[in-house]
């Protein structure tokens, strides 16, 4: 059975810290590949600080278009919205039944996950693989049996810094891939 890994997210912009940890899972975890499965509307996200949905889903196609081990989804642009996670895993698990997903979050996101719809659900039938976070330690559930803890470097680059940065005319080379700030320029994003 192929192990995917779901990278879900609003991807607003993608970084080089999102492409780091989706390529560092799909090379040092025995997953054998990466989904980055773009969020329209996350429920716990103000709308209104949000691109477009096809706009984040074409960046992420750029971002990762030579890469092999990394795929992106648009699953949840076909799904009701908000997006729970539950729902979605759901949908894929009867649509690719010879599959075994696996989630992949941050220790911020793992400390909120109870908050979650149906998550003792996800804790019962998903394996979750947690990559560090600045700050944070993974709380209560980084013991339990649902939970790997990875060795993922550590990143501290966010979009909200990536967006604040276009926002006042900085230079975002380096922080994402080239062919992204084209794309943000060309559609005037963020600014």
């Amino acid at each position: 059975m192929k192990k995917i890994g779901l990278f879900f997210g609003s991807f607003n912009p993608v970084h080089v810290g999102h492409l780091i940890i989706a390529n560092y899972m799909a090379n040092f975890t025995g997953l054998e590949e990466v989904w980055f499965v773009v969020s329209p509307q996350n429920p716990f996200k103000k709308k209104s600080t949000l691109a477009d949905p096809y706009d984040r889903l074409e960046m992420l196609n750029l971002a990762v278009e030579d890469c092999e081990h990394l795929r992106v989804s648009d699953i949840e642009f076909h799904l009701p919205v908000p997006s729970y996670t539950i729902d979605t895993l759901t949908y894929l698990k009867e649509k690719y039944p010879n599959r075994e997903f696996v989630l992949l979050m941050g220790e911020d996101i793992l400390e909120s996950l109870e908050k979650w719809k149906n998550a003792e659900i996800i804790l019962r039938d998903y394996h979750i693989y947690v990559y560090p976070r600045p700050g944070y330690d993974g709380g209560k559930l980084k013991n339990h049996p649902s939970i790997t803890m990875t060795d993922t470097p550590l990143m501290e680059l966010s979009s909200t810094f990536l967006r604040k940065a276009i926002k006042e005319n900085k230079n975002i080379q380096f922080f994402t891939p080239q062919k992204v700030i084209d794309f943000i320029d060309k559609k005037g994003l963020y600014s």
